[in-house]
């Protein structure tokens, strides 16, 4: 008997529909990024220019039809494709994973590990993991997704659910943390500079969103975890699509003592990286000392890639999969063929990126609607959730949440102060409303990754299966979110050690 779809399932079926009748993503984007020089054009026309909020300096809409847009699209184009910082990050985390997964260590751990784990704890431990794995800053959309699709389909579940799962902590999630990590430290930098256009004595620091991030941790690694039990695998149904990964290491000879050759190698790779790390003086310490930032965060993707490099080896040779240097690079080249659809997709995407950003259309678009926000008859409470939706949708227009805080800090954090509120309270409200929506605008560089993992179990998968399948994480996150704020506002539970939400 077929169970009767509710009202939010079948809105997502019509989200799936609707946007699967989208052009195939790379000439959507072509036509974007067309589109976004029509539109440079016509606000040239106008004369049309914005006042950077933080450097003070006039920025005109730059028109891409002009001479000068023309030398921007010729001589930018293979800058574009070659700097899209995503790019080689995938790439180099691909090369080892994709090793790891090629000689089949990746399989015999799934097997022999994960798959003993209790499975009602499975769901909530992707979306945990995908949370606390912003500490590796990108590295964590890249590698956490596609495991726990493995994990899924290894377990009997369905693969999508599980990427779905893991992108949605690493994404959606990613503000959050238990522990202080780069972003805490890079935008109280940019906050307490906004303070300073009224009271420079005021300093924000790294840790004055903490006690919200740690609880933030805990009610969305449930929260996620139900979405992904009660709607998106339910919806999903059956997997019955083709195997992906076809390789069999029970069947392998001396896989049991490869994966504990593999496990020995990573682990004396660590306690080498440790003592680096904590030896004094380490190069891998800012020059105070510390961790966050350092060099070492600068460099984890190379650090995790080494790190899947040493194991994947280790375990190919012991199982016999690996025995000569030919074969390694032979495994990489496999997985590489596996990418070949995000990197046409990447080409598209990078250009349509910079033509928005050297238009300065995204900071006009910011800069004025933060001023309509800040001019409507909105006080108290309601301010700030107007806020948080306005930063919510800005989203789709500005990714970066760096860039986008160093654009709306100047205008929101001082107007806040004026109205009493302390500038991590604002912090926190941005936070908050920057994560959310990053899985679902198709400007978040990691949105062709995943859909090009998501085309490895089912090659029909278009933007809209994409969006319909991130949707839910996304308005169920925000609202979650925001009723948090609301509590810690009226409660009086500290954002951070002393942080209240008035000055």
């Amino acid at each position: 008997m077929k169970t009767k779809k509710g009202l939010f399932q079948r809105f997502l079926d019509i989200v799936e529909k609707v946007g699967n009748k989208l052009p195939d993503p790379f000439v959507l984007f072509v036509g974007l990024a067309v589109i976004m020089i029509i539109v440079s054009w016509i606000f040239s026309l106008f004369n049309a220019s914005v006042v950077h909020p933080g450097t003070g300096e006039t920025l005109p809409i730059k028109n891409l039809m002009s001479g000068e847009g023309l030398q921007f699209i010729l001589t930018s184009m293979l800058e574009n494709f070659t700097g899209f910082a995503p790019l080689g990050l995938v790439l180099a985390m691909m090369l080892g994973i994709g090793l790891a997964e090629k000689v089949g260590l990746l399989d015999y751990a799934i097997r022999k590990t994960i798959l003993k784990s209790p499975p009602y704890l499975l769901t909530y431990a992707v979306v945990f993991v995908g949370i606390m794995g912003n500490l590796a800053s990108d590295a964590a959309t890249v590698i956490i997704p596609p495991l726990a699709a493995l994990v899924f389909y290894k377990v009997g579940r369905h693969p999508l659910a599980g990427l779905a799962a893991g992108f949605a902590g690493a994404g959606a999630g990613f503000t959050a943390n238990l522990f202080v990590a780069g972003t805490d430290a890079l935008l109280a930098g940019i906050s307490t500079e906004a303070a300073a256009i009224l009271d420079d004595s005021i300093i924000v620091t790294a840790v004055d969103n903490w006690y919200f991030n740690i609880v933030s941790v805990i009610v969305l690694t449930i929260i996620g975890g139900l979405v992904t039990t009660r709607f998106v695998e339910p919806r999903l149904g059956i997997y019955k699509g083709d195997a992906v990964e076809e390789e069999q290491t029970e069947e392998l000879p001396n896989a049991k003592k490869g994966f504990i050759n593999a496990f020995i190698a990573g682990l004396i790779y660590i306690v080498i990286v440790a003592v680096v790390l904590f030896i004094p003086n380490s190069p891998l310490r800012s020059e105070d000392g510390g961790i966050v930032p350092s060099p070492f965060l600068d460099g984890i993707i190379p650090i995790i890639l080494i790190f899947f490099i040493i194991v994947g080896v280790t375990f190919g040779i012991t199982v016999g999969k690996i025995k000569s240097g030919k074969d390694v690079s032979n495994y990489m080249a496999e997985s590489m063929k596996d990418m070949a659809s995000y990197i046409v997709l990447v080409f598209a995407i990078a250009q349509f990126i910079a033509f928005f950003n050297w238009s300065n259309l995204g900071t006009w678009v910011a800069v004025n609607g933060a001023e309509f926000l800040a001019n409507i008859n909105f006080t108290g409470i309601w301010l700030i959730i107007g806020y948080i939706i306005f930063t919510s949708l800005m989203n789709f227009l500005i990714t970066s949440g760096s860039a986008k805080w160093a654009i709306e800090a100047p205008i929101f954090v001082p107007m806040f102060m004026q109205l009493g509120y302390h500038p991590a309270f604002t912090q926190a409200a941005y936070r908050i409303a920057d994560s959310s929506t990053n899985i679902i605008t198709p400007l978040f560089p990691y949105m062709v990754i995943i859909l090009a993992f998501m085309q490895r179990y089912d090659k029909k998968a278009s933007i809209g299966t994409y969006i319909s399948l991130m949707l839910p994480y996304s308005i169920t996150f925000l609202i979650t979110w925001i009723i948090l704020l609301l509590i810690f506002f009226f409660t009086g539970i500290p954002f951070g050690p002393g942080i209240h939400p008035y000055l």
